[in-house]
């Protein structure tokens, strides 16, 4: 494997592509998260009243969860580009030399997986070193009570990268695999209101509470298991809100990851090169 990973970074290295966008995502971690903090420090905590309100998005333990939300945003950086570094291996047909040249299938088509793997690990790298720079700044007892949604922040992230990988051996050609990824993410995400709307109001009328039933789709699953802190404005939001169960999406996310995971490689080994 590590041979195999050592011809992918021949091909990543002197793609400006991969240069342009790790660079962006870098310091998209860390600026997103900045502004957000500034924000908090500058314009909320000086609205009259605010004082009353004890609660801040980056202090310890808080910083864990707000930093993974936060960074989740941007998150389809890093699968849009692991989608065009697969889509292009069809466009030039260098999946097809690389097998004629000795690479089975299975192992062309699991190196791109541990990629997305290293995307993510990388990704959420960030994530922790950014928790702790601002956490630190915030002045609070270091703590790592809440640490886990970065866990959370790492499944997401691989869950973005394998969706686009399913995407990429599904469709091949660049620019159609990147729009289908988009209209699937929107249109996902517009169903999935309209569920949590839908889940709203069978709670209200007929006391029926199947939780966020938009958060059991795909990619929502994974981005249910983040959210923003806890605070006194989502604190009585909660009264007419279905449950959050937790461990529902949370199995589901990984289901999905699987399904995902399995029907790329099922599809590229089958599939005509």
């Amino acid at each position: 494997m590590l041979d195999l990973l050592k011809i992918e970074w021949l091909k990543l290295k002197h793609y400006t592509a991969f240069k342009v966008m790790a660079i962006f995502f870098t310091v998209g971690v860390f600026a997103l998260n900045y502004i957000v903090y500034s924000v908090n420090e500058n314009i909320v905590n000086n609205v009259p009243g605010a004082g009353l309100v004890s609660f801040s998005p980056y202090n310890f333990p808080n910083t864990w969860q707000s930093t993974s939300y936060t960074t989740g945003f941007i998150l389809v950086l890093p699968a849009l580009l692991l989608l065009m570094l697969f889509t292009n291996e069809y466009t030039f047909k260098t999946h097809r030399q690389n097998i004629i040249d000795g690479l089975s299938r299975q192992q062309f088509i699991q190196v791109k997986i541990v990629m997305s793997l290293i995307f993510a690990l990388v990704s959420t790298l960030l994530v922790l070193i950014s928790a702790l720079i601002f956490g630190l700044a915030s002045g609070t007892a270091f703590s790592l009570h809440g640490i886990v949604f970065v866990g959370y922040f790492f499944l997401k992230a691989l869950s973005y990268n394998i969706i686009a990988i399913f995407f990429s051996v599904l469709v091949k050609r660049t620019g159609f695999a990147i729009g289908i990824f988009f209209i699937y993410m929107g249109s996902e995400n517009i169903l999935s209101q309209l569920l949590n709307v839908l889940s709203i109001k069978m709670k209200s009328d007929s006391n029926i509470d199947l939780g966020n039933i938009g958060d059991y789709l795909p990619m929502n699953a994974a981005d249910a298991l983040l959210e923003f802190p806890d605070n006194p404005i989502k604190s009585m939001s909660k009264a007419i809100m279905p449950t959050d169960y937790t461990w529902i999406v949370f199995v589901l996310a990984i289901l999905y990851l699987v399904i995902f995971y399995y029907w790329s490689r099922r599809k590229f080994i089958n599939a005509d090169l």
